[in-house]
């Protein structure tokens, strides 16, 4: 549906893969349909494009900023809130 994506001020992906990935096909989708002509704001958060060390999975996440403290800052700045995040 288009629907969602008509309201709100900002999208954000999250996704354990790298660019390419769910996060650039709402990329397209949204820049096809002229929603990021507007005030809309769209942020991807993908697995960087460098080699992660060995760990757990949570480890891992905390490297490459998609726990749930990197996903609340980068909420938070789109709605133009500046947090500090403990341990971060």
């Amino acid at each position: 549906t288009r629907g969602p994506a008509k309201d709100p001020p900002a999208v954000i992906t999250v996704e354990e893969g790298s660019i390419g990935g769910f996060g650039s096909h709402v990329c397209q989708f949204l820049a096809l349909e002229g929603l990021l002509d507007g005030q809309l704001k769209f942020r991807p958060m993908t697995l960087p494009d460098r080699y992660i060390e060995h760990g757990s999975q949570q480890d891992q996440l905390d490297e490459a900023g998609l726990t749930a403290p990197h996903i609340f800052r980068t909420a938070m700045s789109l709605a133009g809130k500046m947090v500090g995040v403990a341990g971060m």
